[in-house]
């Protein structure tokens, strides 16, 4: 059973791994802790990286806004990361860096210094 697990939870890994371009290290802790919360992060995350009424890229952009304007770096860094696997470009990101200026302020742009040192 806990082999059956262990590969479950390795599949859902390399699966967000593939449409993220690199796995996030919460999500192996969250596999490791509680594979549920992976599987419930898994449907929330399907549904953030594949085409809707908006497209991927576009909820990712607005993913990364969000995550600037609480100011968790880390955050940018990885949305930022899945903005340009899943094609933003460079002219697109930085129009988004003037909304998060506008609505969250220096400090919200701030926050996304170690991300958008990855447009380089």
């Amino acid at each position: 059973m806990e082999e059956h697990k262990d590969l479950e939870h390795e599949e859902l890994l390399e699966s967000m791994s593939e449409k993220l371009g690199f796995t996030p290290h919460i999500l192996e802790i969250l596999g490791d802790l509680d594979g549920e919360s992976l599987k419930k992060y898994n449907r929330c995350n399907k549904k953030l990286l594949s085409d809707g009424a908006l497209p991927a890229k576009v909820k990712i952009l607005v993913a990364l806004a969000v995550v600037a304007s609480k100011q968790c770096e880390r955050c940018t860094v990885v949305q930022m990361q899945s903005a340009l696997k899943n094609g933003a470009t460079k002219e697109e990101i930085m129009e988004l860096m003037d909304v998060i200026f506008i609505t969250s302020g220096a400090p919200a742009v701030a926050a996304c210094r170690d991300a958008l040192k990855l447009l380089k």
